[in-house]
């Protein structure tokens, strides 16, 4: 089995799946998500549990990457952190797995979240549907970036 992750507000360790090649289609909708700044989720939609396939309980307190696909290489999320610790807003592509280990496919936005002084507090994502050609050349991009983490 995979990576453990640990929920910090009920203390159960989730087990993620091994990855399973087959994608479940993001059909649109609203999918939305906020951290704190450390990137534990502080709220989840409901879409975004029904797509994930994890419960409200499961996701509040837990890490974000609890939906991350192995595919996806660190260096795709380093400049992610890095834009948007800067205050920035952020887009890209990713390819997220459900609890089931089946994946799905997304255009991320997450923009910081601040408090009446400006600071920043946490993070709201949302995702959109992909455009299929600009996906697979990112796919194909994260595949080359992966390779050279080894």
């Amino acid at each position: 089995m995979g990576k453990k992750i640990k929920n910090i507000i009920t203390g159960e360790e989730i087990t993620k799946p091994d990855p399973v090649n087959e994608e479940v289609k993001f059909d649109g909708g609203v999918m939305i998500t906020e951290t704190d700044t450390a990137g534990i989720i502080t709220y989840a939609n409901r879409k975004f549990r029904d797509m994930t396939g994890y419960t409200k309980e499961q996701l509040i307190g837990s890490p974000h990457n609890i939906n991350r696909h192995p595919d996806m290489p660190k260096a795709a999320f380093k400049g992610m952190w890095e834009t948007i610790k800067s205050g920035y807003y952020w887009e890209g592509f990713v390819r997220n797995m459900r609890s089931d280990g089946k994946y799905y496919d997304v255009v991320v936005w997450i923009k910081p979240k601040l408090d009446e002084n400006g600071k920043i507090i946490g993070y709201i994502a949302g995702r959109k549907i992909p455009d299929p050609d600009l996906m697979q050349r990112a796919l194909d991009r994260y595949k080359v970036m992966k390779h050279d983490e080894m």
